[in-house]
Parts: C-alpha cells; structure tokens; sequence
C-alpha cells in the first residue's frame, strides 16, 4: 500500500513539474504513473550500481555527484518511456533535485497521517 501511495505521489509531481519546467513533457497522467513506476525501478536496480561505481569520485566531491546520477537516472528514464521528455542534461539535474525535494515533503506528509 505504501508503495503505490509513493508511486502515484510521485506521478503526481512529475505532472506538476512538467507544468512549471521548461524542457520537460509528460503525454498524460498515464505516462507520469509509468515515468514513477521506471522510475521507481531504476533507482531501485541500476543506482546502486552506478553508486558503487563512481564511489571514489562521489567520495571526493562530498556526495555533490549523486546529482549527477540522479540526473542519469532521469535520462535513462527519458530514453524508456515514451510521452516522456527531458530536453537536456541540466534540466535533467533541475528536475531531480526539485523531484527530490518535494517528494521528501510529501512522503514525510503522507508518514504522519
């Protein structure tokens, strides 16, 4: 149960930044449950993956590379799902850290209640 709350709170920010972020496009609502759920399984499968390999640049930039990955999770997630487009990679970078944040704020909402 929790996961689909995550999966459809995450739709739905992926809708509202698409609204607000130049250089981002999602098809539908539909697309933006598909984006959460690829989403969701990359980050699941193939982020540890890259963690651990770029563990020593991570290490020497304080952790600032993780966006960088996040940023690759993003495009990879571009290149998977039709209906869904990232116009570039520093878009990409905006988007994750403003994915990012309000997810945080939403899961620690929907924790309370």
């Amino acid at each position: 149960m929790i996961f689909l709350l995550r999966i459809l709170l995450t739709a739905i920010v992926v809708v509202f930044l698409s609204k607000f972020l130049p250089g981002v496009e999602v098809a539908g609502y539909g697309t933006a449950i598909v984006v959460a759920l690829v989403l969701a399984l990359l980050n699941l499968i193939v982020k540890p993956i890259l963690v651990l390999l770029t563990l020593p640049v991570t290490i020497v930039t304080l952790g600032l590379f993780l966006i960088v990955i996040n940023a690759i999770i993003i495009l990879l997630v571009d290149a998977f799902v039709g209906g869904f487009e990232v116009s570039g990679f520093w878009i990409a970078v905006l988007f994750s850290l403003l994915l990012s944040i309000i997810q945080s704020l939403f899961y620690s909402i929907a924790e309370r209640n």
